[in-house]
């Protein structure tokens, strides 16, 4: 009889020890998804909220860089392009938001309609997921609310694909319909890019040899004559500088998986073993 207790409650024993693998398990997974959340990413946060450049570029070359987080402000004249470029990096789905100020006594009447437009390191224009990335100027509204929200940007893709890629992105800001008497209409803008960390879920296998961010060669100003001078890349590296694009969060699913099929082998090799003898056997038989 004492046989027969040991062995039945091997499976009791079992199942504990695998109810309790089963928990450690799901706290781990837990925790790990916590940890990627939480880690340090581009996103901005109230403590790297403050003014950026207050000038804009007006073309690709000399667009003003601007980091995540940072407010760009410029004043210009309706008609005219205004150009931000910032860094995203792997696994980011980065925001663009822009404000444009008209003048009281001017907004009044202003049937004007304003676009952003966002362009990667090769200058591919980026579609929108949503967000108003067109608006007419509203009557009675002194400023015009627009906003792109990107796709995630992936760590490597196909040639032919229109996929985002980490590197330097462009903002371009503009007015596409203006009437004829407010062409030269004074305005104020400002423009600021924040991303949100995706994690592992959208990670794909490769990665880019170097991020998508483009160098200029710009003359010098004061002589018309001279040669073009290299100049440093037009967006500034992100803070915490460029991912290396071989860690993502599916490598902790991946362990913990593994991790998981082996205690549940474990298990039902407990559970299966010696069923296929009695537990007592009578003197005699």
């Amino acid at each position: 009889m004492v046989t027969t207790t040991s062995r039945r409650s091997r499976p009791r024993t079992a199942r504990r020890a695998f109810a309790g693998a089963l928990l450690a398990g799901l706290t781990l997974f837990t925790s790990a998804g916590a940890a990627v959340a939480d880690g340090p990413s581009a996103s901005a946060s109230p403590g790297d909220e403050g003014s950026g450049p207050t000038e804009a570029g007006t073309t690709f070359r000399t667009a003003t860089p601007l980091q995540q987080g940072q407010t760009g402000s410029a004043k210009a004249s309706a008609g005219d392009y205004l150009y931000w470029v910032f860094p995203a990096d792997i696994g980011q789905r980065a925001t663009v938001r822009a404000t444009v100020k008209l003048p009281q006594d001017e907004a009044k009447r202003s049937g004007s309609t304003w676009q952003i437009d966002v362009y990667d390191g090769l200058r591919r224009r980026q579609a929108c997921q949503y967000g108003h990335q067109t608006r007419k100027a509203v009557a009675d509204a002194s400023a015009v609310e627009l906003s792109c929200v990107l796709r995630t940007v992936r760590s490597w893709s196909e040639p032919w694909a229109n996929d985002p890629l980490p590197g330097s992105y462009y903002v371009r800001l503009t007015v596409v319909n203006l009437p004829a008497d407010e062409l030269g209409l004074p305005f104020e803008a400002e423009v600021r890019a924040d991303s949100v960390d995706q994690g592992g879920a959208h990670h794909v296998d490769g990665t880019l040899a170097e991020p998508l961010v483009p160098g200029v060669s710009i003359a010098s100003a004061g002589d018309a004559g001279a040669s073009a001078a290299p100049k440093a890349p037009t967006a500034a590296d992100p803070e915490d500088g460029w991912a290396s694009g071989w860690w993502t969060g599916r490598w902790l699913w991946t362990v913990g998986g593994g991790v998981l099929a082996a205690l549940a082998a474990v298990f039902g090799y407990s559970l299966t073993r010696g069923r296929g003898r009695p537990a007592h056997v009578p003197h005699g038989v």
